[in-house]
């Protein structure tokens, strides 16, 4: 077989994957959160294995407390939870109406600067957007609903999971190892590093980030609570929880939290103690718990993973979203990989003056950055 018709082989069995993935995304989410479930807990058990217990002990140990932490800290929190959320949707009406009251002033002064014409216009620019708004917004929460609120996707988190978590936790190693043998000859170091530092990213970014989402989610949501917000605590959990998001996750959360205490309070410093938390909470964030927590080995963008999960929630739902991180990190490292490889070779440096005096390009000096 020749190189190009190696080449088009790998092409085609990505292609029939990505088609496989997208047809079948509707069932596949138990299983991903199993794998999931297996990565994160492979290090215990392997842990335990070094400890002269057997790996099957090792993975039924680990993967019942592991679950039952889970059952027990879902039983304990999510009725709360979702009775806080079902409070404050009842009330959106009352802070709609606060907001109306105390942005009036504000809407009169602009009207007096626009003709009948220019309000009408406003008016209807106004409806339309809400109208979009609202629609996508009841869209979002029906797909929600229709994913992880389905009772048989709920089942089959809910049982199906552990069993499947509980198999690829006790294969894993095997697993590896078949997959490792299955490598070109050739190439298979170079895979194997390219895999390495995969992992490492991946448990860099996700075992890091999501330290840094809960202590963020505790200080928000402590930090709201004091102030006296209503909701405080879930506004400021719910905050921390999408700080995943570069961003995009503090922007939802002070929105939200600024909102609140705009239609409940009536002084300005209330409102400026709001925006502090917020301001605390990104300062905390970017000088301390993301540099000691995630680091500088984590090579991705957050543009990259910020597209990365608007893309994966687009196409595969909430699944795109688990698989969006784990996606970016393959493919950043390909990138690095293929620029790398570009530059040392013939088709960079032919032409290249021979002393080899010439700068090198500002360009390559990000490849890092892919």
């Amino acid at each position: 077989m020749t190189t190009q018709q190696k080449t088009w082989s790998w092409v085609a069995g990505l292609i029939v994957f990505l088609a496989a993935l997208y047809l079948l995304r509707t069932i596949l989410l138990p299983f991903v959160a199993a794998m999931a479930v297996a990565y994160f807990l492979d290090p215990v058990c392997d842990w335990l294995e070094e400890r002269k217990l057997s790996r099957t002990a090792a993975t039924g140990l680990v993967t019942a407390i592991f679950f039952v932490v889970v059952v027990l800290v879902s039983a304990a929190v999510v009725p709360l939870i979702f009775g806080q959320i079902a409070e404050f949707v009842a009330k959106i009406p009352t802070y709609m109406a606060a907001i109306e009251v105390k942005i009036r002033p504000l809407l009169e002064l602009v009207a007096a600067q626009l003709d009948e014409t220019e309000i009408r216009d406003v008016g209807k620019s106004a409806t339309q957007y809400a109208g979009t708004v609202l629609s996508w917004a009841a869209r979002a929460v029906g797909e929600v609903l229709g994913g992880l609120g389905a009772v048989a996707n709920i089942l089959s988190l809910a049982i199906i999971t552990p069993i499947i978590a509980f198999y690829l936790l006790r294969d894993w190693d095997r697993m590896v190892a078949r997959i490792d043998s299955w490598l070109p000859r050739a190439q298979a170091e170079t895979i194997r590093g390219l895999v390495t530092e995969v992992d490492q990213i991946l448990a860099g970014f996700a075992r890091g980030q999501a330290m840094v989402c809960m202590i963020l989610g505790l200080m928000y949501g402590v930090g709201l609570t004091l102030v006296g917000l209503d909701f405080g605590f879930i506004v400021g959990l719910f905050t921390g929880l999408v700080s995943f998001i570069p961003y995009f996750g503090m922007l939802i959360g002070f929105v939200l939290g600024f909102g609140i205490a705009l239609a409940q309070f009536d002084g300005l410093v209330p409102l400026l103690m709001v925006g502090g938390v917020f301001a605390v909470g990104q300062v905390v964030e970017g000088n301390f718990l993301t540099p000691k927590l995630v680091g500088g080995r984590v090579k991705l963008h957050e543009v990259w993973i910020i597209f990365a999960l608007m893309a994966g929630g687009a196409l595969f739902g909430f699944l795109g979203i688990l698989l969006a991180v784990p996606v970016a990190a393959v493919v950043g490292v390909l990138a690095r990989f293929g620029i790398a490889q570009y530059l040392g070779s013939a088709l960079y440096s032919h032409g290249a003056p021979p002393d080899g005096n010439a700068k090198l390009p500002a360009s390559s000096q990000a490849s890092d950055d892919a």
